[in-house]
């Protein structure tokens, strides 16, 4: 992605985030910093790939993270890979976005030798829980956590074949 999409990206995570059925507010009024925060990720040697429509309009983002030994991790594995902060545009539900992004990280770990791609997600991101079931991920409930009292984050494992 280019470094003048930085706040596009931002903007746009942080509305897909607000968009999520039933979600409350809370949920994102503590994490839009680092919703915001591309610039951040980049620097931390995440990788935020964007998907754009046929128009060249942003539809989509996700951050990669190829090792647990970047800040932006939610997993300990050393053979894992994982993303956060899939966010797909509000009027771009549906487009095959979110879809695209996902077989980009799992493509992107395939080909850097990762074992495993571990993700993390919230009871109300029942569209994404879609998209991993459809791409082989497996709920992983051992590997659940919670960065706040009261608010779930449910894993996902996809094992990747040699």
């Amino acid at each position: 992605m280019r470094e003048d999409e930085y706040d596009a990206v931002g903007d746009l995570t942080v509305a897909a985030y607000r968009a999520i059925p039933g979600a409350p507010s809370v949920a994102v009024d503590g994490y839009e910093h680092e919703l915001r925060d591309v610039r951040g990720r980049v620097d931390a040697g995440a990788e935020v790939m964007v998907a754009v429509t046929a128009e060249g309009a942003l539809a989509g983002a996700v951050t990669y993270v190829g090792d647990p030994s970047n800040k932006y991790a939610e997993f300990e594995d050393a053979d894992a890979a994982g993303f956060r902060m899939l966010a797909v545009a509000p009027g771009q539900q549906k487009s095959g976005a979110g879809s695209a992004l996902t077989t980009w990280c799992i493509e992107r770990a395939r080909a850097t030798g990762r074992k495993r791609i571990i993700i993390h997600s919230t009871q109300w991101m029942t569209t994404a829980h879609r998209i991993y079931g459809r791409l082989g991920f497996e709920r992983a409930e051992r590997l659940d956590w919670s960065p706040v009292p009261g608010f779930l984050l449910m894993a996902f494992v996809l094992e990747m074949s040699p």
